[in-house]
């Protein structure tokens, strides 16, 4: 018979929810076998009964009942296969940064982030290579379309996942991009304020510009360098992140990705010995750490990419040249929230003061009197 199990909480999982815990390193154990552990006293956390939303600590102590028996049902999971010699050095090879929490990757044009349909060769299938000697995967942080190259950010640890995820989600997370666009914007700095959604009848696969329903994005675009009125080199700086939103942005203002075939069509590629492939890359990625301080890298262009800039006369000292980009003004919407937030904020410490004031004595103003309540007594001529 199985024996009564005991685990000590490590400092990844310190402050997160014990049903969180079970995802994490007991993800065949069902929500409903925790919860009816929880209710029949079977659970506990340092000895005292536990509930799936209680929080945990690092170095405290669970002790788990003997694993119920699974039913086996429908198709067994499906085990990645092993990495072959080459498949881990190509992975490592990828590596551009690492210390205990993080990698960054230079992910080369071509290979997808995640898996899907027919896709089978993609960075999350090659992040065992990077496991090392850590007890957890690494787990992917964002992601970058297939024929977009360069800086991508792998968390080596479940803290480090967290705190990115709320970095990015936050949009703390500096994201600059490098592209070559087919002509010349009338405007060489501008910001891009489109709204954007899924294209009906494309499966989710197309974003397009949608006033009415489009979810709120805006990118910024600065020319670093131009080859007559055919094309030109611009830095990219997204503030919100929504699938494809640079690729779709630049098409919308008449300017695609040199390469961007989806959204730009036929126009979207130039002649003279161009590649054709995306010429767009995730030049540099800066990110707070979670053990303090910050990540800053910048990815080398990908050969076809470098090339071309090459071809059209461009110097790559120019780009890396480009004085740091400011934070982007406020949306009109933002203005209004944070206008609403100090409104309200100036009201609650006016209602303060007003009731500090009602709580104190009132001064007096004649002369104090005698122990007992006496009034003083006339002094005598």
């Amino acid at each position: 018979m199985s024996e009564i199990r005991s685990f000590t909480v490590a400092p990844d999982d310190d402050g997160i929810r014990l049903d969180r815990w079970f995802k994490r390193h007991l993800p065949d154990t069902s929500f409903t076998t925790v919860a009816k552990w929880a209710r029949t006293g079977q659970l506990r956390v340092d000895g005292a009964r536990a509930t799936p939303g209680d929080r945990i600590a690092a170095g405290q102590m669970l002790r788990l009942p003997p694993p119920e028996p699974v039913q086996v049902a429908g198709k067994p999971k499906r085990e990645r296969p092993p990495l072959s010699e080459d498949e881990i050095a190509f992975a490592r090879e990828m590596v551009i940064h690492q210390d205990a929490q993080a990698f960054v990757l230079n992910k080369p044009p071509g290979l997808a982030t995640q898996g899907g349909t027919k896709t089978t060769q993609h960075v999350d299938g090659l992040l065992d290579a990077l496991q090392y000697d850590n007890e957890g995967r690494p787990k992917l942080v964002h992601r970058l379309d297939k024929d977009t190259s360069g800086a991508l950010l792998v968390a080596r640890t479940a803290r480090a996942a967290a705190f990115f995820a709320k970095t990015f989600s936050g949009r703390s997370a500096k994201k600059v991009y490098w592209a070559l666009i087919v002509g010349v914007p009338s405007i060489e700095d501008g910001m891009i304020d489109l709204p954007l959604a899924k294209q009906p009848g494309t499966g989710g696969e197309k974003m397009h510009v949608d006033e009415a329903e489009g979810m709120p994005s805006r990118s910024r675009y600065r020319v670093i360098e131009r080859a007559g009125n055919a094309a030109a080199w611009v830095e990219l700086t997204p503030y919100t992140g929504r699938t494809h939103q640079l690729r779709v942005h630049m098409a919308a203002i008449g300017h695609p990705i040199v390469g961007d075939g989806k959204y730009g069509g036929p126009a979207a590629f130039l002649t003279g010995g161009i590649s054709r492939k995306m010429h767009l890359h995730s030049r540099r990625i800066a990110v707070d750490h979670p053990d303090g301080g910050t990540i800053d890298v910048e990815a080398e262009l990908p050969q076809h990419f470098a090339e071309s800039l090459a071809q059209l006369g461009f110097d790559q000292m120019l780009g890396n040249m480009m004085p740091i980009d400011e934070p982007a003004p406020p949306t009109k919407a933002e203005q209004k929230v944070r206008a609403k937030q100090h409104a309200k904020s100036v009201r609650k410490e006016r209602k303060g003061e007003r009731r500090n004031r009602g709580s104190e004595p009132a001064p007096w103003r004649g002369k104090p009197a005698r122990p007992g309540g006496k009034k003083p007594s006339p002094k005598k001529r």
